[in-house]
């Protein structure tokens, strides 16, 4: 993976692309998988090599994802790899037109979507992860009263711990403690709301 942090997305046009439900499924298996091929990614999103490939190619033209050093023999094989350790796509990036607002609209729309869908998923799977990732995985809503700034604050506190929990996990499993790990999707929504 490149150097580059996160990724900060400002313009309609890489929004766009990423926006679109089979490569954000292809940017997030890329994401977890470290690194793929389009036939390896293709075999997960049950679809054509040739219709992955072109998806790849339209996220690397955006700068999401770049090509990996080959990982086997077969120099037909183009590896992929994120470029950034994610994205961030902030809504004041997309205030000043009215197709930057439905842009970032519909954006927001299926990733709010593929992340439920994601989660049903796993309570349909929910028998098969035993009781000690059942009892584990979680989910809650807490009800609060804050200010903008106090959320924002908020949010920066629970990036920072995510982000620790990562890295220690991370070079955990670098050093070869790799039994019992799992990928964990952690999903958080922080909004106001008027009853």
């Amino acid at each position: 993976m490149s150097q580059e942090k996160r990724r900060e997305v400002t313009d309609v046009g890489t929004l766009k692309a990423l926006a679109h439900p089979l490569r954000m499924r292809l940017y997030r298996l890329l994401f977890v998988a470290g690194t793929a091929t389009a036939s390896q990614l293709a075999e997960q999103v049950d679809e054509a090599v040739s219709l992955v490939s072109y998806h790849l190619r339209r996220l690397a033209g955006h700068g999401l994802i770049e090509e990996a050093e080959p990982r086997s023999g077969d120099a037909r094989e183009r590896w992929w790899q994120p470029a950034s350790d994610g994205v961030s796509i902030r809504d004041r990036d997309f205030r000043d037109a009215p197709e930057k607002v439905a842009a970032h609209l519909a954006a927001s729309r299926l990733f709010v979507e593929q992340r439920a869908e994601m989660y049903r998923a796993y309570l349909d799977e929910r028998t098969h992860w035993g009781s000690e990732w059942n009892e584990a995985a979680h989910d809650s809503e807490s009800l609060t009263r804050l200010t903008a700034t106090e959320l924002a604050a908020l949010k920066e506190d629970v990036l920072e711990l995510v982000k620790k929990y990562d890295a220690q996990g991370r070079a955990r499993e670098a050093a070869g403690d790799t039994e019992g790990r799992e990928n964990v999707a952690l999903h958080v929504y922080g909004f106001p709301f008027r009853v």
